[in-house]
């Protein structure tokens, strides 16, 4: 509260009891809590040269400390006033610099800059301006409807695109199916022949193994009968050999009488009378 003496500011009040003197001591109200304020619908002509009308909102307060109360009262006649003419000026200055289509989709640039723009010019009137909201932008009917066109077609190409996309990544996910199914059959065919492969192997590295050790059994076998046959039947090489002739002999139905020594039979031929006849073997000299 300002308390004027004799029509002259003298102080700031703060809240509570004050005393002044009738006729001498004014005191005046000043509200420092924040306030709004209709900017009411104007026509707006944008860089494009396109007819709208324009309403906006602004939020205001009057600062708390003495000097800027003192400001609101003195500084300027009627602050409420002239902060709605300030603004309408300002959006038209703002949005006069602005193509339609940059100030119907970008609002929040808009109420910024309209913002800024009151702010310096209302610093020494002791008040702050909170934010401004344009809360209306009307094309002309024509512009509206070419607007609404724009919109729908733009729709259109929107969900055209999206549905596009959707094939595509469907598209998309059954190629990589088939990718990964061709790729698993691939592995399996690998899995399936490597095993195969490695089965072969190792029926072929048994066999061999097989062979290697009856190889060697033969080997070990004939090895034996060899040094048996070179340790015990060197020197009885001649009597086997005459135990051979007997046998073919005896095989043929010939007659043979047995000495006593050793196994070297004398051979008698029967004429077919009885008698015999004895032939001795001719003996070779042993050196």
């Amino acid at each position: 509260m300002a308390v004027e003496r004799l029509g002259k500011f003298e102080r700031i009040k703060d809240q509570g009891i004050t005393w002044i003197i009738p006729f001498i001591h004014k005191s005046i109200f000043v509200n420092i809590t924040e306030q709004m304020t209709d900017v009411e619908s104007q026509e707006i002509i944008t860089k494009d040269n396109l007819n709208a009308r324009v309403a906006a909102q602004v939020y205001y307060k009057v600062r708390e400390d003495d000097s800027s109360v003192k400001n609101a009262l003195y500084k300027v006649n009627d602050y409420r006033a002239q902060i709605i003419a300030l603004a309408r000026t300002t959006m038209r200055n703002v949005i006069g610099d602005r193509d339609f289509s940059n100030v119907n989709s970008k609002r929040g640039e808009l109420n910024a800059e309209i913002m800024s723009q009151i702010q310096k010019q209302i610093t020494e009137w002791g008040l702050d301006v909170v934010r401004v909201e344009v809360k209306e932008i009307d094309p002309p009917k024509e512009v509206q409807e070419t607007m609404n066109a724009v919109i729908q077609a733009n729709n259109k190409k929107v969900a055209a695109i999206d549905l596009a996309q959707a094939l595509a990544t469907q598209a998309d996910g059954e190629r990589q199916a088939a990718i990964k199914r061709a790729e698993g059959s691939k592995q399996s065919a690998i899995l399936e022949a490597e095993g195969q492969a490695n089965a072969i192997k190792t029926v072929a590295e048994a066999e061999a193994s097989k062979i290697k050790l009856i190889a060697a059994a033969d080997a070990n076998r004939i090895e034996v009968v060899n040094r048996a046959a070179q340790e015990y039947f060197k020197e009885n090489a001649v009597t086997l050999k005459q135990l051979e002739v007997t046998q073919q002999a005896m095989q043929e139905n010939t007659k043979f009488v047995i000495v006593e020594k050793g196994t070297n039979p004398t051979l008698v031929l029967d004429g077919g009378n009885g008698n015999t006849l004895p032939i001795k073997p001719k003996t070779s000299k042993m050196t």
